[in-house]
């Protein structure tokens, strides 16, 4: 029986693209995996078509990786209107309500913004791809449709006001995964004693990402016309992401055995968790110690590819 070829090439890294307004993370992957023909592509952590901002694109075996970068904290900037309320909580959906914001100042938002730091419960909105019963409730709210929903455990750990002008509040956020700055922007709304829609949202980091610049389609749609080698040179290593893991370093031997799956015996390994893997300069995977103190294979790369900065 024969083997269905691959399509595409096995390109691996990660792309941190600034995705454009009014495109779908969707739609972005695809673009970026049509422009640098990959076999396998996948992003981590959609943002919304009226969002725009960093969407760390996975190729090949970085796709490996993609679920710890689901699990970094983000920062944000934000820009919601106080006075008006819409369905969607963003400037796509109609407005649905009215009520002054006259007497609010920036003193007052800034003695409120305290109230949204730390550990908190935020009821994720009606218009998230959230499921219930096997329905997004964007697709159950687009029919009238609202219910209810358990609130989600988040952490904020930084709010700055960066502007308040003719009712616009312009926010920097820094939150957990999970947190719905929408949610967050009427919350805040609500404790001045009014209500709001976001305007603008922008990504500006996701995780260990944030010393790394972004890269636009038309970037990459240049660097595509020059060729394949100047388009990879938009790539960064499939371990950029995970650097908050500890390292270990493994020699030809426990190597070999790693990569066929066995547990080995490292020295000064930690107690738990999980490791980033390497022989020499080379990043091998993912590593997990197991109850006995062994380094076990949690996602092991494929030796085939370049996985590390030379």
């Amino acid at each position: 029986m024969s083997r269905r070829k691959s399509r595409g090439r096995l390109v691996s890294g990660i792309l941190l693209l600034n995705k454009p307004l009014e495109m779908s993370s969707n739609k972005a992957l695809q673009i970026v995996k049509h422009l640098f023909n990959a076999a396998k592509a996948g992003h981590t952590g959609s943002l919304d078509p009226l969002a725009t901002g960093m969407l760390p694109i996975c190729l090949g075996e970085a796709t490996k990786v993609s679920q710890y970068l689901l699990e970094a904290d983000k920062v944000y900037q934000v820009s919601f209107k106080l006075g008006e309320r819409t369905a969607t909580g963003d400037a796509e959906g109609e407005i649905v309500e009215t009520k002054s914001y006259d007497l609010v100042t920036e003193k007052q938002i800034n003695e409120v913004i305290p109230e949204f730091l730390g550990d908190l419960e935020q009821i994720p909105p009606m218009y998230s791809a959230l499921k219930h019963d096997g329905q997004r409730l964007y697709d159950l709210a687009r029919q009238g449709v609202e219910v209810e929903r358990k609130s989600r455990h988040i952490h904020i750990s930084e709010i700055e006001l960066l502007s308040f002008e003719q009712g616009v509040v312009e926010l920097k956020v820094a939150c957990s995964k999970g947190t719905y700055i929408r949610t967050l922007a009427e919350d805040m709304a609500r404790a001045l004693n009014t209500v709001s829609y976001v305007t603008k949202l922008h990504r500006l980091e996701v995780g260990s990402f944030s010393d790394y610049p972004m890269v636009t389609l038309e970037e990459l749609r240049r660097a595509a016309e020059e060729g394949e080698q100047q388009l990879d040179k938009k790539l960064l290593p499939l371990d950029i992401g995970i650097m908050t893991m500890p390292e270990l370093k493994l020699n030809d031997d426990l190597s070999y055995y790693m990569c066929l799956g066995q547990p080995v015996q490292v020295p000064n390994a930690p107690a738990k968790g999980l490791v980033r893997l390497y022989n020499d300069k080379r990043f091998l995977g993912i590593g997990e110690i197991n109850s006995v103190g062994l380094v076990a294979p949690k996602r092991l790369m494929s030796t085939q590819v370049k996985t590390s900065i030379e």
